[in-house]
Parts: structure tokens; sequence; C-alpha cells
């Protein structure tokens, strides 16, 4: 256990009869700030612990998945520190340069100019302009949320030294031939005029329409089937399967492409499945990946037919439409020649849509920049597969090899202005320079940088060691990498988690980012809707915690916090967490005011009452619990722990236990007052990761100590009485029964009623006087007639409910209820004792049987007992 030998100064007084959090969060965090508990030091020789925080777009604000992952992010950071770490959690934020990019060009538009307007250099200041008037905002909600972030070490993604660590390991990767140009089929956005990646292409039905067309004439014809028409102005060929029959008289045969004067070759590939459609398929090689790849082995032209806002290039009759025009256009033209076969409209099929704008996807063949994933995504795979790096849960390995093990090379340039600018520069007689950050560009007429931006991922793909100083070998590096872990939603294994591992592996001379990956699922509504802005379910975060407190939709966030499981939330959840902060500040202050004390040891145990020793063995059972499921990352189960432990063990059962002690007073009330200390002492340490701001108030107030930021955390003493556990547990019995007994003759909680107890020679006896005041048992009195007597663990608890109850209505209604049961038991009892049904029947459906039988025999003799105990009618 712990130890604390510091005073309180008034406690109770310090306390306001309610808790206001609008009136504690947001003075206790700048608190914390400014006497710098967050800031880690390098030079300590405390052993370090290093979470990065994913970093935020700058163009957002928080919300519940935010909330979320920062609450998990923060409650491990803040515990670490409390067993002795040098904890760091490193804030910043992404530049998101297709996102903010997208920002600036709507306020442009607004103003009726586009970035062309302003030129490359003005536009990029405008953005830097807006990144400081609205970036960050989700900085200072992180700050409400109650972070423990060091702020002395906030990053960002185009800051100097990120964008020199981009620059080096640019430079690196280039002169290991590991990023190359070459031009291929990349997935073009026409609104956001950039080459997208693959894992940023969202996929979705969309009614389009499938048309069937005839190329060739006569004999020398076939059919295929398209849901792109408007592509094929730029078809070279038709691919068919080299052993389809049907076609082997075509193979090699030029035949006319409709719409044109051009002929084109019949080819025969294996990529074509004979028994999909027709069998022969049209050939686009600069709009169509697996086309693009015929054509590579057939030595096909790749003919571009669009240009990059999507409107068509060649051909008289089409030109300058747009590429959904152009299709109903050509489609149309076909038709009135006869070449339509068959159309099918509408025809769900599955469209890429660009995950930023939503506009569809076009893939087109374009000259880019790429990293060759091969040797770095195998290294990635590696580190996981021999241990180095564990993923929690277990179950999500899979995902994360399905794709560094089939992945394909990255796409890494985009045609934006926004981002770091891809250092490579080209001379007027076709030289192509690498220039790293510490060397100079190439001058001279005639040489210029190439135009594109890196994909934003490249540049956070760096963040666990760029945000340390990487590429130099500060004391932040030496000190806090590897990361300890890296919590983060399942969604961007792919965007991020395998990006930083193929970098960090690289760069770090084979030293993977992170020794775990702990997955999270995804916040959703109160019934697993997923939240969009675009339903009415969003929720604000913020709104929440000016209603409710930060403390609560922590807590709320936390409960819910299975490993790789989404979490649904609602309102109602967040107001029940509310409540858990208020009774944490109730019985506080009660026992504040009821002699609990942290001052001095704790009395031996043979001072100790079984009460006593009952709630210390269940602290350390608790602490012990907690420790195991932090290591685990099994948030929900710690925090239903702590929640049933505070709410139930403490406050609903040692308090009420102990009042009659601490009403008594003298030394018993003494002892019970140290112990009770101690428990909520340790109590507050425990809950404070989740719950920081109320457990900081109570905490201070209770010991007079600093923080709870900078204390220690608890540890297991070992003790434990299983002795007195099994005491309580009897005692909670009697009370959990007649209490039960009570609600059932509709007897108000307050209402007192003459009892006589006959506990037997058991140690329920020391507990008398605490099971009559919490039962609102009175004495029996001359006058006492027992008209119900309860059998309880020990004894019985005899009841005069003269003048409270109808014996006869209560002895019909038990009379009926037995009825019930009776026959439930008989039921189940028929349906175990048929062994036909018995053999055929699935387990599961035989246990619920089993259940029931259970429960019915529990329900006749308890409702026997009621029975017995009612006097005679």
């Amino acid at each position: 256990m712990t130890e604390n030998t510091q005073t309180p100064s008034s406690p109770t007084s310090e306390l306001p009869t309610t808790y206001a959090p609008a009136e504690v969060e947001g003075k206790l965090y700048e608190r914390w700030v400014e006497r710098g508990y967050f800031e880690a030091d390098a030079k300590s020789e405390k052993p370090a612990y290093t979470i990065v925080i994913p970093p935020p777009n700058v163009t957002g604000s928080l919300h519940l998945g935010h909330a979320f992952q920062h609450t998990l992010m923060d409650a491990l950071t803040r515990r670490k520190r409390m067993q002795g770490y040098e904890s760091l959690w490193l804030p910043g934020m992404d530049h998101a340069g297709i996102a903010t990019q997208n920002k600036v060009e709507q306020q442009l538009a607004e103003e009726g100019k586009s970035r062309h307007d302003l030129g490359r250099e003005e536009f990029t200041d405008r953005v830097w302009k807006w990144k400081e008037e609205y970036g960050g905002k989700i900085l200072g909600q992180m700050r409400r949320l109650g972070d423990g972030v060091d702020w002395s070490r906030e990053r960002f993604t185009m800051d100097e030294g990120l964008s020199k660590a981009v620059q080096t390991i640019f430079k690196r990767l280039y002169d290991d031939e590991l990023i190359y140009r070459a031009e291929r089929i990349i997935n073009w956005c026409p609104r956001c005029l950039t080459a997208i990646s693959d894992i940023e292409v969202e996929y979705q039905d969309d009614a389009g329409e499938l048309v069937s067309i005839r190329y060739g004439e006569g004999e020398d014809s076939l059919v295929v089937a398209t849901t792109r028409a408007e592509t094929m102005l730029g078809d070279t060929a038709v691919a068919v399967h080299p052993d389809d029959e049907r076609y082997a008289h075509l193979i090699g045969k030029r035949i006319k492409l409709p719409l044109t004067d051009r002929t084109i070759p019949v080819v025969a590939d294996t990529h074509v499945d004979p028994e999909f459609g027709t069998g022969a398929v049209k050939v686009t090689p600069a709009h169509d990946p697996n086309d693009f790849a015929i054509g590579q082995r057939h030595d096909l032209q790749s003919l571009t037919v669009m240009d990059e806002h999507g409107v068509i290039t060649v051909h008289g009759p089409f030109l300058g439409l747009d590429r959904f025009e152009a299709r109903s256009a050509i489609v149309g033209a076909l038709r009135e020649q006869g070449r339509i076969v068959a159309e099918k409209r509408p025809y769900m099929h599955s469209v890429g849509h660009c995950s930023r704008c939503k506009t569809t996807v076009e893939p087109r063949l374009s000259m880019q920049w790429w990293v060759k994933v091969g040797p770095l995504a195998q290294a990635a795979g590696d580190a996981v597969r021999d241990g180095r790096v564990k993923i929690h849960p277990e179950d999500m390995s899979k995902r994360y090899f399905d794709w560094v093990d089939n992945m394909h090379d990255w796409c890494i340039s985009r045609q934006l202005w926004w981002g770091h600018r891809i250092p490579i520069w080209y001379g007027p007689e076709g030289q192509v320079v690498c220039v790293g950050p510490d060397e100079q560009p190439p001058t001279g007429e005639g040489w210029t940088q190439d135009a594109d931006v890196l994909d934003t991922w490249f540049s956070s793909g760096l963040w666990p060691f760029s945000t340390l100083g990487w590429p130099e070998r500060t004391p932040d590096l030496e000190k806090f990498y590897a990361t300890d872990v890296l919590l983060t939603g399942h969604d961007i294994i792919f965007f991020w988690v395998a990006r930083m591992m193929m970098f960090g592996l690289y760069a770090m001379d084979g030293v993977a980012p992170f020794h775990t990956i702990a997955l999270t699922g995804l916040v959703r509504d109160e019934f697993g809707k997923k939240m969009s802005k675009s339903n009415p379910n969003a929720v604000d975060p913020l709104d929440w915690m000016d209603k409710y407190g930060s403390d609560a939709v922590r807590f709320t966030l936390a409960k819910g916090a299975n490993p790789g499981a989404d979490v649904p939330i609602g309102e109602d959840w967040v107001q029940a967490s509310s409540k858990f902060a208020n009774k944490i500040w109730n019985a506080t202050r009660f026992a504040l005011m009821n002699g609990a004390t942290i001052e001095g040891e704790l009395p031996p145990v043979e001072r100790l009452s079984a009460t006593d020793r009952w709630i210390l063995s269940r602290l350390n059972k608790t602490v012990a619990q907690v420790d195991g499921y932090y290591e685990d990352y099994q948030f929900s189960k710690l925090s239903e722990a702590l929640y049933h432990f505070a709410w139930d063990e403490v406050f609903d059962w040692y308090v009420e236990l102990s009042k009659t002690t601490f009403f008594a007073g003298g030394e018993q009330a003494q002892v019970s007052g140290r112990v009770l200390g101690e428990v909520v002492d340790v109590m507050l340490r425990l809950l404070h990761p989740i719950v920081p701001f109320v457990t900081e108030t109570l905490w201070t107030t209770l010991t007079g100590g600093e923080s709870l930021v900078i204390a220690d955390w608890p540890k297991d003493s070992g003790f434990r009485d299983e002795a007195a556990e099994t005491e309580i547990a009897s005692v909670q019995s009697v009370i959990t029964e007649v209490r039960r007994f009570r609600k059932e003759q509709g007897l108000q909680d307050g209402q007192k009623v003459p009892a006589r107890l006959d506990l037997g020679a058991t140690a329920l006896g020391a507990h008398e006087a605490a099971i009559r005041q919490l039962l609102r048992l009175q004495p029996e009195g001359d006058s006492f007639s027992a008209t119900a007597t309860l059998p309880v663990a020990g004894g019985t608890v005899a009841l005069d409910l003269s003048g409270t109850i109808d014996v006869a209505a209560e002895r019909k209604r038990l009379t009926k209820d037995l009825g019930a049961a009776e026959k439930e038991k008989q039921q189940a009892e028929a349906k175990l004792g048929n062994e036909a049904f018995i053999a055929k029947a699935p387990d599961n459906v035989v246990d619920k049987i089993k259940g029931r039988l259970a429960k019915a025999e529990a329900d006749i003799a308890r409702l026997q007992a009621q029975l017995d105990g009612l006097p005679a009618a």
C-alpha cells in the first residue's frame, strides 16, 4: 500500500457541497501545465515511457474518436508517470495536404479567385496564415479534455525539424533506389486535381449502367461489356483468353473500333476470364490498371482521352464533354449505329471515390514518384512475426499481415502546392538530381524543381522519430525512442501504422518505432451506428464536457473500450458517469467529515475490525486487478473494476457498515477513520488516470499533497484476509435478502420495522448494530409478533409486519408465484429428461434449460421460506 504522512488542512471546508466541473477543470489543467508536470526530462535516470500522439489534422476539431483515443493514451502516460517513469506524451499536428489546401481554396473561391491567381509562393504563404489563424483549434480542445501532453515538445509535420527529416529520408531512399519515377496508372481525383493512393479511395456501390457493344464487322466482330463507355475512345485492343475457341479465328487480327477511324488488334491474354460476360474485354491501357498491365505485356499504345478535370480531349463530337456527359453521348451514338447489343440500368457496381471530397476517382496514366515497398514491407512484417512488435489484440495481426504482405508500390507524389515539395531538380540536358537537406540545389539556367509535393502520409510515417529530433542523434531520440505503444484506431493500419513501421525500421537501423501496437475500435452511437457529420447522430464532445464535465466523458469512453472493438456511446451513459463523479465527491466529503485521515501508519491487523480487514483485502485485490488490466490494455474491464470497487464496496458497503462505528466515536472510530482514509487515498490514485480532475481536487484536500499527477501509483501490499471477506459476504447476504423481502412487501426504504435477529453463534452477531441500521430494523419490544421469518446466512430474521401488509393477500401472491416456479421446474426437468431432445439440442440450448431449472429451484426455496415465515391466516 502507499504511505503518506502529510497533514491535510481544513479538509471539508475546502470542498463545496456539490461538485461543479466547470469551476474546477480549467484552473486545474493550467496549474498542471504551469508547474511542468507533463514535461519529460531526457537527462533523467528514470526509465522512459513514450507515446507520440497520432497527429490530428490542422484542419480538425476534437471529435469523439479523438476524445476516445486521447483518454486512453492519457491514462497510460499518467499511470506510468505515477509509477516512476519519465513519461512523455508528445503532441503535434499534421499539415494534412489535400484537406488544408481545399480549405484555403474554398476561401479563395468565395473571393472569386483560385490558387493560380496568387501563384505558388503567395498561395503557400496564405495557407501558413490560415494554419496560424484557424489551425490548431484541436489543441485547445485537448486541454479541455485534460490531455497530459508535453506542450514544450509540440511538433508540426512541416516545421523546420520535420521538414529536414523528410528531405533526409527521401534522399536516402532515392540513393538506395527505393524511390523512383515511373509512368503508371494512378487514382486521380478530378476535384482535388491530384493523385491519391489506393488507401485514400473509398469504394461504394453506385447505380451505373452496363452496356454491351459490338466491335468489328460480320464474322470479324465480338461483343464487349463496359460500365465506362467513354473510355472506349482510348481502347487500343480487345483481349480474349488464348484457349477460348469462340475467338480463336480473331486472335492477331485487327477490328474496327466504333465511332473512330482506328482499327485495334485482338490479343490473347490469360488475364481474361472466358466464363465472365462474353469472354472478351476492351483494353484501355491509359485508363485502367488491369488494362495497363495487358498493354505492357502486348506492347500496346496507351492513349489518354481525358484531362485532369475528367474532360474528353479527343475525337471531335465528344471533345470538351465531361466524362459523364460523354458517357451518355457515346452510348447514344452507338445506339444510333446499332452497336448496342444490350443495356442494363441501373447496374449496381463498386465505384471508387476520393475519401476527402467524395468525387468519383478516375484511373489515369501518369508520371509519378513511387516508393519501392517490397523490402520495407518485408521488414515491417518480420518485426511483428519475430515478436519485436506485438499487436494487441492479437487477432488484429491478420489485417496487418494482409496489408504489408500484399502491398503495392506507393505513389507518393501529389499535384498540390501545400506540403513537402519533392527535393528533385531537373536540368536543361535531362539531368535529375536529388538534393539532401544540407546540400545546395543546382543553379543555372534551365534548372527547375519538381512541382509536386509528397503524400501527407510520407511525413507522418516519420512521426515516431522525426518528432524526437532525427536525423540528429538528439538526447530525446536516445532517451525516448523506440516509443512504448502506438494506440490508434484499427481503421488506419494501412494509412499510418504500416508506413511508420517501414520507415522506422529503415531509418533507425532495424529498431521498430514502438514495442506494442494497441488497436482500438471506432466510436459509434448508442445503437451501434457510425457517427457522421452528415447524420443527426454526430456529437461534439465539447457539448457533453460543458454539460457533464470532462471526467464524465472520459470515464464513459474508457468504460466502453474493449480492445479492437467499436465503442457505442450515448448521452445517458455520460450522464451516468457524471453521477459517478458526484458520488465520488459526496462520499469523499462524508469520509472527511467522519474522520477519514492518512496521518500515521495503518493500525496493526489485531486492532482492525472485520469490516476494516475486508475493505483492505478488497483494496489490494483491486490494485492487482487494475494493474493486470492496464498491462493488457483492458480499459473497459479496469474501469468497471474501479467503478464497482468505489461505488459498491467502498461507498455502499464499507462506509455504510462503518457508520455505527463513526457515530459511536472512540478508539475504534479512529482506527476505521485511518482505514477509510487509506482506502479513499488509494482509490483516488487508481481512478486518477481516467478521471483526473475530480480525483485531484479530492486527493489534495484529503492528503494535503501537491498533486496526484506526480503522486505514487498504489502497490499491492499483498495483504489478504479471506476470512474477513467471507464474513462480510455473509453480512451482505443478510442485508440483501431482507432488503429484497422488504421491497417485495412494498415497504418504503425508510420505513422502520420491529425485528428479532437470531444470528446464532456466528461472527454475524458482531454486525447486528450495522445490520439493523442499514435495514431500518427496530428492537422487537414487548408487543413484538413475528409475522414473517426469513432464513438468512447463519440464522433467521423475524419481522413484525403487523399493520404494514395484508397477510392473506401476501400469502395468495406468494402461493401463485410458487405455483409458477414449480411449473417452470417441471417443464425444465421434462426437457432435460428427454434423451432424444438432449441428443439433438445444441449445448447452449441445454445449458440455458439447466439455468432455468436452477433458477426455478432457487425461486421455490425462496418463496416457500417466505410463505413459512408468514403467520397463519
